[in-house]
């Protein structure tokens, strides 16, 4: 059977992107469709636009740290709208070397939704229809509301990035990475931040110790969080839930008037009010903007995957094989859609295996062990490899951790913290897991990353000569462990 194609791929992202033009690059006839913005959730709505907003939110404290040392500084007034003009300014910019790239590769792009009517057959919403001998879903995810009355009121994270000005106050509901991350930009940016997770400690699933000092930091920068905490209720606030809890919301803390959510969101379903909050532990606030951190799921529905046999998982994502390859032959799926390891680099990762197995003859199955990761919290976090938890349930480890006020804190009598860690094999004596809070610790946890993943153990870190002074000479002479587990 002839095709219109080799390789049709469903999704702009990065993942999708770096599979078609590698794919054409080597030879392969391709085309790709996107329904919506090329570069998908990292460029347009997540890593790059948060990172950038990172660094907005991390000036608040230059003054107070630079008059130590110094300089006479004084901080003005934060410009939402010239930072956001700047923002969408380079998103513009990132989304047009997406296109170019493609383009340049030799790849057809298509901008429509794309959906399938067999397992070699797609159909556009332009209404043309073509054909592929291999067929590659890359649609990555969406944030999600919680089942909840209401639950329309609050924004996701997708919404951030089209504030037309910062809300006075925002309750943000959550405990992953997102919502502890745009906890520190939205309290760097001006904005009081209230906090709720309904777990024990924000987090969840990375090493203990390091995301307790992540929430202390968090608190000490003036973010009001709540742990054991959830949203029971929530309602437009009326004139009466105003007067009778103003003095209990974040705006009051900052001696302001309640203020509105009107004009936040173009297009937003909310009322334009304020919103009126019950929490789980009883009490009642008003707030700006209520912000739902609570998850993602990918991008499946509506696209005839399991009409045409594909396996869906019961959070909505592609089932798949070690090779990206689903339950019918000719469909693979890569990144967030698979709900796999949901990070871009991992979505471009497989999209390169997907290549090597499908169109180079070499079958490349997708490596999702040992994976460098930061969180932008403030300060940030840099982890790879497992956590002193997960080790000990495994086998007899050894723990060697250090935290102190590094030298820059320490000379301008700031509190901030930092946290070293190793977590060590006593049988094999290799480094499984290594955390470190403190800032650029994603810079630092790459290269970490790279030791660990080639099984340094703890006897070659203490070979290395330390870099003094800085704080990340700590790694290399940590010489006796603080505990055995």
């Amino acid at each position: 059977m002839a095709f219109d194609y080799d390789l049709f791929v469903i999704g702009g992202g990065s993942g999708g992107v770096r599979a078609a033009r590698v794919a054409a690059s080597g030879g392969a006839k391709v085309a790709l469709a996107e329904e919506d913005r090329y570069g998908g959730t990292c460029v347009i709505r997540g890593c790059v636009p948060k990172k950038l907003m990172v660094f907005a939110s991390e000036f608040a404290g230059t003054p107070d740290q630079a008059r130590a040392y110094g300089w006479d500084l004084s901080l003005g007034a934060f410009d939402w709208t010239a930072f956001s003009g700047q923002l969408n300014t380079e998103l513009d910019r990132l989304e047009e070397v997406y296109r170019n790239l493609l383009k340049n590769s030799g790849v057809d792009s298509f901008d429509a939704r794309a959906r399938l009517t067999d397992a070699h057959t797609v159909e556009l919403s332009t209404g043309k229809s073509f054909t592929a001998k291999h067929i590659l879903v890359a649609t990555g995810g969406h944030p999600v509301r919680p089942d909840m009355p209401n639950a329309h009121l609050g924004m996701v994270s997708d919404d951030i990035f089209k504030l037309k000005k910062l809300p006075k106050s925002v309750l943000i509901v959550g405990g992953g990475y997102i919502a502890c991350e745009f906890a520190g930009i939205l309290n760097g940016l001006g904005v009081n931040v209230t906090q709720y997770y309904r777990g024990a400690q924000i987090l969840r699933g990375f090493d203990d110790e390091a995301r307790g000092l992540i929430a202390e930091s968090m608190q000490e920068k003036g973010i009001d969080l709540h742990l054991g905490t959830n949203i029971l209720e929530m309602a437009p606030a009326s004139a009466d839930h105003s007067a009778s809890h103003a003095g209990t919301g974040s705006d009051a803390a900052m001696g302001a008037p309640v203020g509105t959510t009107q004009d936040l969101l173009p297009g937003a379903e909310d009322t334009g009010e304020p919103v009126w909050v019950k929490a789980t532990n009883g009490s009642e606030n008003v707030f700006d903007a209520v912000f739902f951190a609570t998850g993602r799921d990918p991008n499946t529905a509506d696209m005839g995957l399991e009409e045409v046999g594909v396996k869906i998982g019961r959070r909505g994502e592609i089932v798949v094989d070690e090779y990206s390859q689903s339950s019918v032959p000719s469909i693979y799926a890569i990144g967030d859609v698979t709900n796999r390891v949901a990070l871009t680099p991992v979505a471009i990762r497989e999209g390169m295996a997907f290549v090597e197995t499908v169109f180079n003859g070499n079958p490349t199955p997708v490596d999702h062990e040992l994976i460098p990761t930061a969180i932008f919290t403030q300060p940030e976090m840099g982890t790879v490899g497992m956590s002193e938890e997960e080790a000990r349930e495994q086998e007899p480890v050894e723990i060697y951790c250090t935290s102190f006020r590094p030298m820059k804190s320490a000379f301008a009598n700031q509190p901030d913290r930092v946290l070293f860690k190793l977590v060590v094999s006593k049988a094999t004596r290799k480094v499984l897991g290594c955390h470190m809070v403190a800032p650029g610790a994603g810079e630092m946890i790459q290269l970490a990353g790279i030791a660990i993943k080639m099984g340094a153990t703890k006897e070659d870190f203490d070979r290395t000569v330390a870099v003094h002074p800085t704080m990340s000479e700590e790694i290399v002479t940590m010489r006796e462990p603080i505990r055995t587990a």
